[in-house]
């Protein structure tokens, strides 16, 4: 093989690869036919789950709902393959056969584990099945049976080992008649804030083993009150609220990240505690230049929306409405995902501090 050949298909392997989607993580398909590409992948259990629906298309295959007995049938070369949500048995004539992860409903679709595909329903099938996980998840480190013991006999809480725990609370500003800030061709704080909020919703769904807390999910207003609730009540570990900026400069421009001050009555006496909302804003910061966005700083003020309280929280201001290349990143759905990848990131580096921690 030339040298130039040789970079050539080095370069079309390279953008074959960049040609996925970036949240396209699971191929399925039939044997020498192209595989349907799903993005929508969601880590439970340490295992990847996928839409059922979505399987069964990739491999022609046929299924439906049945509302009444509350199960999913799949029709097989080998009969009918019944599976329900919570069973961990696929029945399949008299037999049941057992299967390693439930099928769930995760964000309104019936989700099996793709041990289920590979294990129980690929052998249904006369022919293999193509699959490829491009990002499959880090097998599960054993458990001592000495920390196991220690762990029973002490009663203590189970140590955080990932980032899989964690509830957060997204705030997307505005709503409904308060548009918030108004900016360029129009533009309004109110809809780029839920974009991107339900996009971060997405992911954290599809990654976290955890509930995600939302205060608005359309195009509604919202009193203070309800979007403090999170926090005056513990409902999450971990608050971002998004808002956007308009100026009378058109060149004012970028990310601010606000914490609310940490004031001597947060902290007990005689003791040093760290800001948490402080750790994560950097974290945050990092993640989001790392992504190409250009962030002022980190400023601690009163700020109203984030309310009291020690939950770590950050009021994230991502860019500037009346700027011309702010207004363009934030109404760019690839920049919109880009940006709720990076807060993202940044929450998920922001859990793994406190691996370990009891």
């Amino acid at each position: 093989m030339s040298r130039l050949t040789l970079k050539l298909f080095c370069l079309s392997f390279f953008l074959l690869i960049f040609a996925l989607p970036a949240s396209a993580l699971v191929e399925v398909g039939r044997p020498g036919e192209k595989p349907l590409v799903i993005e929508d992948v969601y880590l439970r259990e340490g295992t990847a789950f996928v839409s059922i629906a979505d399987i069964l298309t990739a491999l022609e295959l046929e299924g439906e709902w049945d509302s009444v007995a509350h199960v999913y049938s799949i029709r097989t070369p080998h009969g009918h393959a019944i599976i329900s949500p919570g069973s961990q048995f696929l029945k399949l004539g008299d037999n049941f056969i057992p299967v390693a992860h439930r099928p769930r409903f995760i964000d309104g679709k019936l989700r099996v584990s793709e041990a289920f595909l590979l294990r129980q329903l690929a052998p249904l099938l006369t022919e293999p099945i193509y699959y490829r996980n491009h990002n499959p998840p880090e097998p599960a480190q054993d458990e001592d049976p000495l920390d196991r013991l220690f762990a029973f006999l002490l009663r203590k809480k189970e140590p955080v080992t990932d980032g899989t725990k964690w509830v957060v609370s997204i705030d997307p500003g505005h709503g409904g008649e308060d548009s918030g800030a108004l900016g360029l061709n129009g533009s309004k704080e109110k809809v780029v804030t839920l974009a991107i909020g339900q996009l971060l919703e997405k992911l954290l769904k599809m990654h976290q083993d955890a509930p995600v807390v939302v205060t608005r999910d359309g195009d509604y207003a919202l009193d203070m009150e309800r979007r403090l609730e999170v926090v005056a009540k513990g409902q999450a570990d971990v608050m971002l609220s998004l808002h956007a900026q308009s100026f009378f400069s058109p060149e004012t421009s970028g990310v601010n990240l606000y914490i609310q001050p940490q004031t001597e009555r947060d902290v007990p006496d005689g003791m040093v505690v760290e800001n948490s909302s402080l750790r994560l804003a950097e974290i945050l910061r990092k993640q989001l230049e790392k992504s190409g966005f250009d962030v002022h700083g980190i400023k601690e003020l009163p700020v109203y929306p984030l309310g009291r309280g020690d939950l770590p929280r950050v009021m994230v201001e991502m860019g500037s409405l009346t700027n011309t290349i702010d207004l363009t990143m934030l109404e760019d759905p690839i920049r919109q995902q880009d940006f709720a990848r990076a807060l993202f990131d940044g929450l998920q580096a922001f859990f793994d501090t406190f691996s370990g921690v009891q």
